[in-house]
């Protein structure tokens, strides 16, 4: 009787630390997340017939790009970290180059903002000449480091959606195009003339 008794209370404490360890490996910090952040993720043409879901992955890729953000400005630009970093923020752009995060970055920094929350996000398109752009238009809440709200401001971002072939199958890769961007200037119809 004592060896099942012993027997039982062993199989009872095995399972009582086995289900422990797995909740704490189900829990993925906010730092993991966003080291594993990337653009490296594709999307099924079938599910981009939608526009919630054009919604989601686009607000889903601004608040990552805004977390990276803050993330770089915090350490001192210089380590290999933040190398790292910078090439993840790179790779949300279709074609990065020397001022692609200047505006962003200004913005940041004059305002010390220590986390960003996208909200309120509408995509949209402009028709440009005899091309269709792609637009988003969100807000962004910003805060300080103590995670006290520094305000809400309104901001644009142009992005495409390309096509890569992925075994047979049709998927899309997005990317920012320009980020912070205004949308382009509708000209009036009117011509401009001589008037009396």
């Amino acid at each position: 009787m004592k060896t099942i008794s012993k027997f039982l209370l062993l199989t009872i404490l095995f399972l009582a630390v086995y289900s422990c360890n797995k909740k704490e490996n189900q829990t993925i910090s906010d730092l993991d997340k966003l080291r594993n952040s990337n653009n490296k993720v594709t999307y099924p043409a079938v599910q981009m017939d939608s526009a919630q879901a054009i919604n989601a992955i686009t607000k889903q890729k601004i608040q990552e790009l805004l977390d990276l953000s803050t993330l770089y400005l915090s350490g001192e630009r210089n380590t290999e970290i933040d190398t790292v970093i910078y090439s993840q923020m790179q790779s949300y752009f279709h074609k990065p180059d020397s001022i692609t995060f200047k505006e962003l970055f200004k913005e940041l920094e004059s305002l010390k903002v220590k986390t960003a929350k996208v909200t309120g996000l509408k995509v949209y398109k402009e028709f440009h000449n005899k091309d269709t752009l792609d637009y988003a238009k969100f807000n962004v809440e910003y805060f300080d480091n103590k995670n006290k709200s520094l305000g809400t401001v309104e901001k644009n971002a142009q992005y495409t959606l390309l096509s890569k072939p992925i075994k047979f199958k049709k998927e899309f890769k997005f990317y920012f195009v320009d980020f912070y961007s205004l949308p382009p200037v509708k000209k009036d119809s009117t011509s401009v003339g001589v008037t009396k």
